[in-house]
């Protein structure tokens, strides 16, 4: 019985699975959306929500803690092939996680990524979803205090209401 037993296997072994994810993980925030299938974007998403909070705080102990995850083997800097100089990876996140996408959710308290739904892949069929990364802060009109699904819409008092149905 697997009661309780968060998370999917995808059918691989452990470190594929992982592997998998970080890979999900560091494209989606280097290019700030992916496409890719419904149930490993629902995988995905909750593991980017974290590694963004993380990366709000933005001291030394965060950035530990995000390199941890997303690019524990990958060098910061790399040897250009052409000039043979030494320069910053492109394909590094950790600075691009804390210097552009944190500051843009420095005020939203939560809900940094979108998934929307594509249609299906052609082959096997599996939905496709697009999974993306939010513009900037908190969006107009909802407030803090604002429930979620609720809206300010004037009632009609009775006497209106019978005369627009009349």
């Amino acid at each position: 019985m697997r009661h309780r037993v968060g998370g999917r296997k995808f059918g691989l072994p452990s470190d594929q699975r992982k592997a998998l994810l970080r890979g999900l993980v560091r494209n989606l925030l280097l290019n700030d959306k992916i496409t890719t299938t419904e149930t490993r974007a629902k995988d995905v998403k909750p593991i980017v929500e974290k590694l963004i909070t993380t990366a709000k705080r933005n001291d030394i102990h965060a950035r530990r803690m995000v390199r941890q995850y997303v690019d524990s083997n990958l060098s910061a800097f790399a040897v250009n092939s052409d000039t043979g100089k030494l320069m910053a990876n492109p394909n590094y996140v950790v600075p691009r996680l804390f210097d552009t996408i944190a500051p843009r959710y420095k005020t939203r308290p939560g809900g940094y990524t979108r998934i929307t739904k594509i249609g299906f892949r052609r082959g096997d069929a599996a939905p496709m979803v697009l999974l993306e990364l939010l513009d900037g802060d908190v969006a107009e009109g909802k407030g803090q205090g604002a429930l979620p699904g609720t809206t300010t819409k004037a009632k009609k008092k009775p006497k209106e209401a019978a005369a627009a149905k009349a």
